[in-house]
């Protein structure tokens, strides 16, 4: 099934040894909106494994279990594609593997990837790294004193997920019930609807480990009452509220959605960039290619900054995976530094295998500093 990458996800990957032999990382674009039909998919992907098969990677003194891995691996990634991966909701595919490091892991996404493949000792995770935190698999919910509709923001469209939608007596029901005793139950019922979908809310958020974005479209009269319900979990992942018709379908609300989200993600990135330029004056951050790869592998780095375009190639050293921006001997124990043309994915495995996090910038505020930059613990 499909699903959308999380921080935990790229971390988790970053982490994975890769030393026996050559890791392949391959993605394969399936936006149907973009892929014509099965044929089309599979002629992108014999280039991209006949790209592979041949990567410089290998070089001329790969061990010789090292290409017959290579080549089993490829083969069973064709496998996979032609028999195995369902393509249902799927607008995009990342697969890593390795058979001498024990590794596959392949990914079903919601969001669609540019084709491309990678043959290294290191997983290629940039792309992947470029789709956490994008807003897919933020969560909407319709509310109201008789909505509760969950939707899911996946592949750029929102899917309803559950509803919780109840129908609260009319005037008409009051039978012989007094005025004001009848319009206390109806308030009952209605508080005890907005409690449940409080409640509704806090455990998608709680079991998307907080990595979630809330939007809740519901009229001014009911959300100072949702409200007071919302765990702190839930206020803290609530990305804005929204105001839509009473019967709007997920196109219309999906167009109310995506200002907020993207107000949220932008109001992030200006709290970021802030602490990065204020960290300039007190040696608190760096800018560039050749500090920035220094403080990550010194594992200094809080939270990396980068533009999605900044890729370079860096050199590091094949013994302690220290980086650098040009090429030398490593200064901790002399080795050569070999070049490694995925500058952008080894300054993410750093950073997330040092415990930093990740940003991935939008606004031009890197360009000058070459597309790079860090927020430093020390």
């Amino acid at each position: 099934m499909a699903g959308t990458v999380s921080w935990d996800l790229v971390r988790d990957l970053a982490a994975r040894e890769v030393g026996a032999g050559c890791a392949v990382s391959l993605y394969l674009n399936l936006d149907p909106r973009e892929t014509l039909n099965r044929g089309d998919v599979q002629t992108r992907l014999n280039s991209l494994l006949d790209q592979a098969s041949r990567s410089e990677a290998l070089g001329a003194d790969a061990s010789g279990e090292v290409r017959p891995a290579l080549r089993a691996d490829l083969d069973r990634i064709r496998r996979y594609v032609e028999s195995e991966l369902v393509r249902e909701g799927a607008h995009g595919l990342a697969v890593f593997a390795s058979s001498l490091d024990g590794l596959w892991q392949p990914l079903e996404l919601v969001d669609s990837v540019a084709d491309e493949v990678h043959v290294a000792r290191r997983l290629a995770l940039a792309p992947l790294a470029t789709l956490a935190g994008r807003g897919s698999g933020a969560l909407v919910v319709v509310a109201g004193r008789e909505a509760g509709r969950f939707y899911s923001l996946r592949g750029g469209r929102l899917e309803e997920i559950t509803d919780l939608s109840t129908d609260t007596p009319g005037r008409h029901d009051q039978g012989g019930w007094s005025q004001a005793r009848f319009q206390r139950h109806i308030d009952e019922l209605a508080a005890g609807h907005l409690r449940a979908v409080a409640e509704e809310i806090d455990r998608r958020v709680r079991r998307a480990g907080g990595e979630v974005d809330v939007v809740v479209v519901a009229p001014e009269e009911s959300r100072a009452e949702l409200a007071g319900y919302l765990t702190q979990h839930a206020e803290h992942a609530l990305a804005g509220w929204a105001l839509a018709e009473a019967h709007a379908g997920p196109t219309d609300l999906q167009a109310v959605v995506e200002p907020v989200l993207a107000e949220r993600r932008a109001a992030r990135e200006r709290e970021l960039v802030e602490r990065w330029r204020e960290g300039s004056g007190n040696d608190r951050s760096t800018a560039g290619w050749g500090p920035t790869l220094t403080a990550l592998s010194d594992a200094r780095v809080e939270t990396l900054l980068a533009a999605p375009n900044g890729a370079r190639s860096v050199w590091r050293c094949p013994s302690c995976g220290r980086a650098a921006a040009e090429p030398g001997e490593c200064p901790l124990d002399g080795e050569r530094m070999e070049e490694a043309p995925d500058g952008l994915g080894v300054a993410l495995e750093l950073a997330l295998r040092n415990g930093g996090t990740v940003w991935i910038a939008e606004g031009p505020e890197l360009g000058p500093a070459e597309g790079i930059g860090a927020i430093l613990r020390f």
